[in-house]
């Protein structure tokens, strides 16, 4: 009966080999090697170039770090330039928020977090060794946040900023997407 077992588990092996052979794929002629121009079209650095798709969802902020709204989407001409993005501001959680267009060279794109303000309190010792227990002291630092992604490796920069404030933003006038070419 083990004599059986063994014969069958050795041809179903040796079919198996066959078969796992017979998908490797023969060594194909010597083929040309691809020129420097098709090489260098098909290679781009992160470092050097962002995907749209990317920016859609980048935070918009102004000059002051506060948030103006977010990029919602790029409009190109028809060979690839980027002519207007589209910024939502205003608005909470989607309600109330309306779009403006704004010239792609409007916004200055940043690979680094923007600084924020952290508060700590603390108890102790004071000064000349002065015991504080009981009493706490609240000190505001700015401290820049930092990441562990590096921007250049995600094809997408941290955030944007723009020279304008909210007010001045809520006054532009609304974006509307010409319906006849939806």
């Amino acid at each position: 009966m083990q004599a059986r077992q063994l014969a069958i588990g050795l041809v179903a092996s040796t079919l198996m080999a066959g078969t796992a052979f017979a998908q490797t794929p023969a060594p194909s002629p010597a083929a040309p090697a691809p020129s420097a121009a098709a090489a260098s079209s098909t290679s781009v650095s992160s470092a050097n170039a962002w995907r749209t798709s990317k920016l859609v969802g980048v935070n918009v902020y102004n000059d002051s770090n506060e948030k103006l709204g977010s990029i919602d989407e790029l409009i190109t001409d028809k060979q690839g330039k980027i002519q207007k993005v589209i910024v939502g501001v205003g608005g909470f959680l989607g309600m109330g928020q309306h779009d403006i267009a704004v010239n792609f060279d409007q916004l200055k794109f940043s690979d680094t977090p923007i600084p924020s303000s952290v508060s700590s309190s603390s108890s102790g010792t004071g000064p000349a060794g002065t015991s504080t227990v009981g009493s706490s002291s609240t000190t505001s630092t700015t401290a820049s946040t930092t990441t562990a992604r590096s921007t250049a490796d995600n094809w997408y920069p941290d955030h944007a900023v723009m020279s304008a404030t909210k007010d001045q933003l809520k006054a532009m006038p609304e974006f509307k997407y010409d319906s006849s070419s939806k």
